[in-house]
C-alpha cells in the first residue's frame, strides 16, 4: 500500500475513529440506564394510569387520623398524596413527579419527596419545593365527611 493510499479513505466505509467512538456511546448510555434503575417500584417511571393504580374517585382512600397535621400519606394505589398542612385542612397531589414521572415515595418534614432525582414539593399546595423539577404537582380534589376522605 502506498502513503496516497492510506491517506484517502473511501467516504462509504467508517473510520475506526468513528466505529470506536460509536461503540464508546452505546456502553456510556447503557451504564447510565443501569444507574438508573432500583427494585423499588416507587423509583420507576409511573407510566399510564391503565397500567394498575390509577385515581379512585367517589371511594375512601383514608381516615383524616390517617393524616398527620404538617405532613401526609402516599396512597400509591390511588395515584395521589394526601396532606394536612394545617390542623383539618386536607390537600390531594398527583404522586406523579413532574421532573421525569417517577412516583413520589414519601412525605418528610414538610414536603412531598420523589426518590429518582431529589424533587420535593410543599404539602400546602404542590409546588416545587427543590428541583430539579420546575412545575409543581398537580392538584387533585378532595372530599372530606367527617372523618373519610375521598377523591371528589
Amino acid at each position: 500500500m502506498t502513503a496516497s493510499q492510506e491517506a484517502a479513505p473511501t467516504s462509504h466505509v467508517p473510520s475506526r475513529r468513528a466505529v470506536v467512538t460509536a461503540v464508546g456511546a452505546v456502553g456510556i448510555a447503557a451504564a447510565l440506564t443501569a444507574c438508573g434503575s432500583s427494585d423499588e417500584d416507587t423509583s420507576q417511571p409511573a407510566g399510564n394510569a391503565s397500567s394498575g393504580g390509577g385515581e379512585k374517585k367517589g371511594k375512601e382512600i383514608a381516615k383524616t387520623s390517617d393524616i398527620p397535621e404538617g405532613g401526609g400519606k402516599v396512597f400509591a394505589d390511588a395515584g395521589v398524596v394526601v396532606t394536612q398542612p394545617a390542623s383539618g385542612e386536607f390537600k390531594a397531589f398527583t404522586n406523579i413527579c413532574t421532573h421525569q414521572g417517577c412516583k413520589v415515595n414519601k412525605v418528610v418534614d414538610g414536603t412531598i419527596d420523589c426518590p429518582c432525582h431529589g424533587s420535593k414539593f410543599s404539602i400546602k399546595d404542590g409546588s416545587v419545593a427543590h428541583p430539579p423539577a420546575t412545575q409543581p404537582l398537580e392538584e387533585k380534589q378532595l372530599k372530606v365527611s367527617g372523618d373519610s376522605i375521598e377523591l371528589a
